[in-house]
């Protein structure tokens, strides 16, 4: 199992846990913090992550920024990529393009599932996962489309003493 989904599922089972391995995501990856975001499922091949409406991610019509949306996503498919790769195999966002649908007001909750089911491989490979990002109507507010790189991980060298 991945360690960030082992660590999901043994950490959500206590009070407060979503909470806990929300600010340990962010510990690991700093900048995520800016948007204080909420997982709410993880498991293999998807990821649902909230973040709440504060000023900070406002713009200045007072809807949520478009590059706090863009964040939601990233950080979604991120997180889902990586507790649903096999072992040995790691991953790289290289691109991203994204739809602006509809104003996003209040509360948004993004949801990241891989377009194909992400697979052991002895050579790198494009991995899209789409992000569906609902307001609290459940209305699609933003769509993005994460070009995720996924390839095997380099062997592991022996440390040589002295």
């Amino acid at each position: 199992m991945p360690p960030v989904l082992a660590l999901f599922r043994r950490i959500t089972r206590w009070p407060g846990g979503h909470w806990l391995f929300s600010r340990a995501v962010c510990l690991k990856a700093p900048y995520f913090a800016t948007i204080a975001p909420r997982f709410v499922t993880l498991e293999p091949g998807r990821c649902e992550v909230r973040m709440r409406d504060r000023r900070r991610v406002h713009n200045h019509l007072g809807t949520v920024h478009a590059i706090a949306l863009c964040n939601l996503a990233e950080l979604s498919a991120g997180v889902m990529t990586d507790a649903s790769l096999p072992t040995g195999m790691r991953w790289i966002p290289k691109g991203m393009s994204v739809e602006y649908l509809k104003k996003a007001k209040g509360t948004m909750h993004a949801v990241a599932i891989p377009d194909r089911p992400l697979v052991d491989a002895d050579t790198g490979y494009d991995a899209p996962v789409t992000v569906a990002i609902r307001d609290e109507a459940g209305d699609t507010v933003f769509r993005a489309r994460i070009a995720m790189w996924v390839s095997p991980r380099p062997p592991r060298t022996e440390a040589r003493a002295g």
